[in-house]
């Protein structure tokens, strides 16, 4: 019997152009510090990771002008919308990533946002390398002709 889906687990942001934009070769889950005001206001579902990005710096990784919308309740220690957030991940993956952005050209793309089973929110990033117009037109028919194949299987099955 399948294990019901738990409370818990919920997808707060997710950025759909990523897969469009740029070619993910990789992923990796991190953890983000947060305050208590970010937390609330993310289980209100109020966030857009949409034109963020992460980025090695002094030895740390960071989650840059990703927005969680102020909570009305908490005006006085609120926070700031779109404040640099730090990502929690092990000095090897850290190492790992600063080699792919510095040495490799690669970016560092958050795909999704989302409390975990435990109620922890974590970032799910991608390590991609940006994509070229013709890439992004190849992309765009592979995925037209799926849809066109699913229904002449449809039609004739």
């Amino acid at each position: 019997m399948a294990r019901p889906a738990d409370p818990n687990a919920k997808l707060v942001a997710e950025n759909r152009r990523a897969r469009f934009d740029y070619a993910i070769e990789d992923d990796l889950e991190a953890g983000i510090v947060l305050t208590g005001s970010e937390v609330k206001s993310l289980r209100r579902g109020g966030a857009s990771i949409a034109d963020s990005y992460a980025s090695v710096e002094d030895g740390e990784l960071w989650l840059i002008n990703g927005y969680i919308a102020p909570l009305p309740e908490a005006r006085l220690f609120g926070h700031e919308e779109r404040r640099r957030r730090k990502l929690l991940v092990s000095k090897r993956e850290l190492a790992r990533l600063w080699s792919a952005t510095r040495r490799e050209g690669m970016t560092l793309v958050p795909l999704r946002l989302y409390f975990n089973d435990k109620g922890i929110a974590k970032l799910r990033l991608g390590i991609a390398r940006g994509k070229k117009l013709a890439d992004k037109r190849q992309t765009e028919a592979k995925r037209d002709w799926d849809r066109q194949k699913a229904r002449l299987l449809r039609e004739r099955g």
